[in-house]
């Protein structure tokens, strides 16, 4: 590694840690109906508003040793994990990115997934004002990067979609209620957008796969997933999409 791309990599870090932050801010938020741009950040326990020297990411935390310094109330570890989710994205795109252009969208598409998939996870909730967003920034990748196609991500949009629609169509008529989401062909076909029609299967396959895993990971802390238990789909087509966009279609070199 140059000592440039180590600048960019650090660089990548940084800038995860502050969208991390925004993330958990937006995801925290945006159910509530509450403004994300113009109101100040406020601690979750007391409602007093906080200063900047207590928003700097994951450092605030550990000096504050994850407690509110102005009511005592313990602050839950989720705020420094997702600021250090969003580092690692920032890191993994930098270092598995060739070019500095796609280093930048694959960061984008990380950081993006991230929050779709905290408040898919939360809310069972995939608003459009998060999948809309995440396929247009996959037109953009398209046209930007010369090893996909702007055909390519509007088909990838136009079968992942339907493709999911149809499933939830069909469950819905045969079993009278419903079997997925309605963000849910929306999310996949967003994310078609960034991976093309040829990705779609590998994207299901490893949201299957990450499904069934966490199911049995479940069963295995004895928490099985109740019969009638809502799971939320979206964080496992997160899953899909980011590894197929950063390793490519499975069995396709």
């Amino acid at each position: 590694m140059t000592t440039l791309e180590a600048e960019l990599t650090v660089l990548a870090a940084l800038t995860g840690l502050i969208v991390g932050s925004f993330v958990n801010l937006v995801a925290t938020r945006l159910p509530k109906g509450e403004s994300i741009a113009w109101d100040r950040s406020r601690a979750d326990c007391c409602g007093t508003v906080l200063s900047a020297r207590e928003l700097v990411p994951v450092f605030s935390w550990l000096v504050q040793r994850g407690r509110c310094v102005h009511c005592g109330a313990k602050v839950t570890a989720r705020h420094p994990i997702i600021e250090l989710a969003g580092a690692g994205i920032g890191v993994w795109a930098a270092l598995a990115s060739p070019t500095l252009t796609a280093a930048i969208l694959t960061a984008l598409l990380g950081w993006q997934l991230l929050l779709i998939a905290l408040v898919d996870a939360d809310e069972l909730w995939l608003p459009d004002r998060l999948t809309l967003p995440l396929l247009v920034s996959g037109l953009i990748a398209a046209t930007a990067l010369p090893d996909t196609t702007l055909v390519d991500a509007l088909l990838g949009t136009v079968f992942g979609f339907a493709s999911l629609w149809l499933v939830a169509r069909t469950y819905r008529q045969l079993r009278a209620r419903e079997g997925l989401g309605g963000g849910d062909p929306i999310l996949f076909g967003a994310v078609g957008a960034w991976v093309g029609w040829i990705g779609l299967p590998s994207v299901l396959l490893w949201a299957c796969a990450a499904g069934l895993s966490w199911v049995a990971a479940r069963a295995l802390a004895r928490r099985p997933l109740a019969r009638d238990e809502p799971l939320p789909f979206g964080p496992f087509i997160v899953i899909g999409g980011w590894l197929t966009w950063l390793y490519g279609p499975i069995g396709i070199g």
